[in-house]
């Protein structure tokens, strides 16, 4: 887990705004807790990094900064959020709520063309699993959840959920080795084999217990990253 540094310069696709791939190269880096929590980031050498003046990098900042993955202090540091148990909690209050009723809407519907997106979605995260690559796993399973909400009609909600979850996205993170990916793979075949099987009930159940296993964990991830919690 690092800081940024002036290293490695990254290369923008300059005919997008720039801003926004900042701020996705950085969310990508703290959700992967290469930059820990409690951790600087250095915005002149962000801007070295990227070859930027100060206003998209500030721009980009102030844009984490919302989300809650960073605090920006003026004329001093920026500094990666530690993660908030409380936040994390409301998150996955949504995260529960929403999902759980949108694969109920996909089985109840019979929507075949659903399975067959989420087992390819769901192949991808099992390939990552292989590569025992941590940071690449969670974008293949981010990616099988976004599937959910675009073939329930949601997907107005799925930025939303984004910006409220990066404390518990991290948790995840910290979690994986006590979850196992393999068994996230193995959970989101239940999902979808309740989907497919038009049933509801065990889709929905499914869901709930894949998305029950990142808080009950929190004793232990206390207990091994005091540092890295806000209680």
């Amino acid at each position: 887990m690092s800081t940024i540094t002036s290293k490695s310069r990254i290369v923008l696709d300059r005919t997008r705004q720039v801003a926004p791939q900042v701020v996705e190269y950085l969310r990508e880096r703290i959700l992967a807790l290469e930059l820990a929590p409690g951790s600087t980031i250095s915005r002149t050498a962000l801007q070295q990094q990227f070859g930027l003046s100060q206003t998209p990098v500030r721009d980009a900042l102030l844009k984490l900064e919302e989300e809650g993955l960073v605090t920006v202090y003026p004329q001093y540091a920026t500094l990666v959020s530690r993660i908030n148990i409380g936040i994390a909690r409301q998150a996955h209050f949504m995260r529960r709520a929403i999902e759980s009723d949108a694969v109920r809407v996909l089985a109840e519907t019979a929507n075949k063309t659903a399975v067959a997106d989420m087992r390819a979605a769901n192949a991808e995260v099992g390939h990552r699993a292989s590569q025992k690559d941590h940071a690449a796993f969670l974008i293949a399973d981010r990616q099988f959840h976004h599937t959910i909400f675009r073939h329930a009609d949601i997907l107005d909600l799925w930025p939303i959920l984004r910006r409220h979850s990066g404390h518990l996205d991290r948790l995840r993170m910290l979690n994986l080795p006590n979850i196992g990916m393999e068994r996230v793979v193995a959970l989101h075949e239940k999902i979808i084999d309740g989907i497919a099987a038009e049933d509801p009930i065990a889709a929905i159940e499914a869901m709930r217990e894949h998305l029950s296993k990142t808080l009950s964990m929190l004793d232990w991830v206390g207990q091994q990253y005091p540092d890295y919690l806000e209680i």
